[in-house]
């Protein structure tokens, strides 16, 4: 039995996706302390604490967003192998579009604004966009590599 291969580059990008999703599935599960450590705030901090449900349903959305768009990296992945696209996820090609310019815009626009609003260049927006522009850089390369075959 032969594996298909697998685009790296977009395979990378649907694991780091499923790792932004497990680190928000995390953070219901650790708390207001864990809120706070990965930057969503001290107002959601303190709902958390006092037991809001806002904290836990956007957390879980967007862990849940963050895992759909893994699993479509993984099968755009899967795009350049001998056996083709292993699943048929509507829109495939146009989805990856989209999930690669939500993490390049989430990752470039907070430096284009904190030159204008310097006081949002915290260390929370620094690290967590850097990190958005090295998914983006994945889902990017990884795409137009398997574009012909999407």
């Amino acid at each position: 039995m032969s594996f298909p291969e697998l685009n790296p580059y977009l395979l990378i990008g649907a694991f780091l996706s499923f790792i932004a999703a497990g680190l928000h599935i995390a953070c219901i599960v650790g708390g207001a302390d864990w809120l706070r450590f990965f930057g969503a705030g001290e107002r959601l901090a303190r709902m958390a604490e006092s037991g809001h449900w806002y904290p836990g349903v956007v957390t879980i959305f967007i862990g849940s967003v963050l895992m759909v768009w893994g699993v479509y990296a993984l099968v755009g992945a899967g795009a350049g192998g001998d056996m083709g696209t292993p699943l048929a996820l509507p829109f495939l090609k146009w989805v990856l579009v989209a999930i690669t310019a939500v993490y390049l815009l989430r990752g470039a626009l907070p430096f284009v604004a904190g030159v204008f609003k310097p006081e949002i260049m915290v260390p929370f927006t620094i690290w967590s966009s850097l990190i958005c522009l090295v998914y983006a850089a994945f889902h990017l390369i990884g795409l137009y590599q398997v574009w012909e075959k999407l």
